[in-house]
């Protein structure tokens, strides 16, 4: 050995490093959920929790009219539904909205990808996982949020429209929080389309199947609208949407820096 040489402590490797702060993360809504605390902890996790809430507010306070569009993490630029997303991306960018996803990879991405390909404007709502979701490189401004819940929030309160392409158990839960809170009334009748009839077939049958066993209204069909093209999507957007609500192009204010924005 180099006499010059000084020896060190052996470093944890990154992967134990790695899992440590996926533990960490990974426990912020477990531990919300998992039961009663202490008086003294069930308050500091609501301080966190409106944490979330107020840098939320903060961010996206001046982002305008947005279309909120949720699909899967997983499929890869190559994939269909990414350029699917991607050609909605550009194509909402284009009639005038902030194009708004939940700031992650695939279909997330190809969909901020798109709205930057239209000159629009990108925002993300991204979420802390054990195994670290990155915001995807597309993103104007974004926010990443400790739980689920506030990030649900957000993702609903700055939109005019909402459209749901191919995806998982998380777009299920966010296609559904759309047409409950428009069934019961806690948000306008706002459009819900979805984009890829053939993905969205079985899905369909099963609101129908409900619908027949009187679990749903009939009615409550008429809350999706169902296309493989874009140019419809956005031409019920454009009615149901701009129209409905009167939205007008106008110019964004400017942001506070004492406040933050």
């Amino acid at each position: 050995m180099n006499g010059n040489a000084t020896q060190t402590m052996p470093q944890p490797s990154d992967p134990v490093r790695a899992a440590r702060k996926a533990r960490a993360v990974g426990n912020n809504d477990r531990i919300l959920l998992e039961g009663p605390h202490s008086r003294a902890r069930d308050f500091w996790l609501v301080i966190r929790a409106l944490g979330d809430f107020i840098r939320g507010f903060r961010v996206l306070h001046f982002v305008g009219p947005c279309v909120t569009v949720f699909g899967s993490a997983r499929y890869p630029e190559d994939h269909p539904h990414y350029g699917l997303g991607r050609v909605t991306g550009r194509a909402l960018a284009r009639l005038g909205f902030t194009v708004m996803t939940g700031g992650g990879p695939g279909v997330m991405e190809a969909v901020n990808r798109g709205a930057k390909d239209g000159g629009g404007r990108s925002v993300g709502c991204n979420i802390e996982l054990p195994f670290e979701q990155e915001p995807n490189a597309y993103l104007d401004r974004w926010v990443t949020f400790r739980y689920f819940f506030t990030r649900k929030v957000m993702l609903f309160k700055y939109s005019y429209a909402f459209v749901v392409l191919p995806g998982g158990l998380g777009t299920m839960d966010e296609l559904f929080e759309a047409l409950t809170l428009v069934q019961t009334g806690k948000i306008r009748n706002f459009p819900v389309v979805l984009m890829g009839r053939q993905y969205w077939e079985s899905l369909i049958a099963q609101l129908q199947h409900m619908a027949k066993s009187q679990t749903i209204d009939s009615t409550d069909l008429d809350l999706l609208f169902i296309t493989d093209d874009v140019d419809e999507a956005m031409s019920h957007i454009q009615k149901y949407a701009v129209e409905e609500f009167g939205l007008v192009r106008r110019r964004v204010p400017k942001r506070s820096r004492l406040l933050g924005e």
